[in-house]
């Protein structure tokens, strides 16, 4: 089964809207474990516009599924990462200010600031991934950074999936399919949602972990936290 990953980033945005702790940021997480949740995954920004590098601290002793934090690997991001020792490190190219990640990599020019980082992660023990597009060059030289993982943007598959569902998803699928012969694990993330997961699922070989943030909160307004956490796993099977 595919793992899911909660992304908790709008929990943080809501908070901060108000200045004080409702709703909890550290009980949503512990919930979203007790519901079924595989994994929680944070994105704190240079700016901490909702995630905060204390939330990070925080959430560290409570969550008992995988921890995944994601970033632009800059030196306080670096720095927090190796104090905190997440199960996962994603590494995301998206500059300060950027309202949300919209790329991947792009794996033969920054290979080299891409596997000097990636180095000092695994030297700590902590499994990589990085974000990538369905480019076949950023798959092969994505090999050469030394991560353990690719992430591949979903955000073109979600936004072509309403006309065409096949051509939407024909270059992810090469993409995972020469990823797996390449021996990289496969995550996905961006844009997935209940009307488009169960057939990105269906058709990419070897998925082992989707992150979803923006769409899961959204859709938990309607069908509450538990509720909305099972249908994604359920779409998920």
């Amino acid at each position: 089964m595919t793992k899911l990953s909660v992304n908790i980033n709008k929990i943080a945005t809501i908070r901060n809207a108000r200045g004080n702790n409702l709703p909890n940021l550290v009980q949503v997480a512990k919930d979203c474990e007790k519901f079924g949740a595989q994994g929680i995954t944070v994105h704190p920004r240079p700016d901490e516009r909702h995630i905060t590098y204390q939330d990070v601290y925080d959430l560290k002793p409570v969550v008992n599924t995988e921890f995944n934090i994601e970033g632009f690997p800059n030196t306080s991001f670096i720095n927090l990462v190796l104090d905190v020792k997440p199960h996962q490190v994603t590494l995301v190219p998206d500059p300060p200010g950027v309202l949300t990640s919209n790329a991947g990599w792009d794996t033969l020019k920054q290979k080299d600031f891409l596997k000097e980082v990636i180095s000092e992660f695994k030297s700590a023990r902590i499994r990589t991934s990085i974000f990538v597009d369905t480019e076949i060059a950023n798959i092969e030289n994505a090999v050469s950074t030394g991560t353990d993982r690719i992430e591949l943007y979903t955000g073109p598959y979600a936004e072509n999936f309403n006309s065409n569902k096949e051509n939407a998803i024909n270059s992810f699928i090469q993409a995972a399919n020469l990823a797996n012969e390449l021996g990289l694990g496969i995550n996905a993330g961006h844009d997935l949602n209940l009307n488009n997961l169960n057939y990105f699922k269906n058709n990419i070989n070897g998925l082992l972990e989707v992150s979803i943030g923006h769409a899961l909160i959204c859709d938990l307004l309607y069908f509450g936290l538990e509720n909305t956490i099972k249908k994604y796993l359920n779409y998920l099977k």
